[in-house]
């Protein structure tokens, strides 16, 4: 038998779990305007001029908001998105761009290390031929002698007995 306290106290729960669990119904989907979204693609790839390394979209100082009422006019006028662009620009320079552009002296960021790994990669290939090539070339005619002598060559007993043993392995099942 519960008290009437226990039944307050369920019929609460019972509340709300449904308010809970309700909430996803009574959602709607929003309609954004159409030219919110080239305003949002904009405004994401352009440096708000106060805060560090945010975009005029997240950023909240009161430059960011009204660099996004100037696009947000400049598109409403329609205004093409790289004439907007290139606006800003002329106003802020290259450091308006979250993503550097390719031109210039800024291709020497984008493709340099690429240049450099190459470059680093031949380096390491010519200086190991080379001390490959000393390396053989230092070896004294002696040991040269004895490590020619050491491998078997074509026909001999040593390179019967090779391919004995590699038949030999061949049929172990391992």
């Amino acid at each position: 038998m519960m008290g009437p306290i226990y039944q307050s106290i369920g019929k609460v729960m019972l509340l709300a779990g449904v308010l809970l669990f309700s909430q996803p119904g009574w959602a709607t989907e929003l309609a954004e305007d159409p030219s919110e979204a080239q305003v949002r693609i904009i405004a994401q790839d352009l440096r708000c001029a106060v805060c560090q390394n945010q975009s005029i979209y997240e950023s909240n100082s009161d430059l960011a908001k009204d660099m996004l009422e100037v696009i947000r006019d400049k598109v409403r006028a329609g205004e093409e998105e790289a004439a907007i662009r290139d606006y800003f620009f002329q106003r802020y320079g290259d450091y308006i761009y979250l993503e550097p552009t390719k031109d210039g002296m800024n291709a020497v960021l984008w493709f340099g290390p690429f240049i450099a790994l190459g470059i680093g990669a031949w380096a390491l290939w010519a200086a190991l031929g080379r001390w490959r090539k000393s390396a053989a070339s230092n070896l004294d005619p002696a040991t040269a002698a004895a490590a020619t002598a050491a491998s078997p060559s074509p026909g001999s007993e040593g390179d019967k007995m090779q391919k004995r043993i590699e038949q030999e392995l061949e049929k172990v099942d391992v």
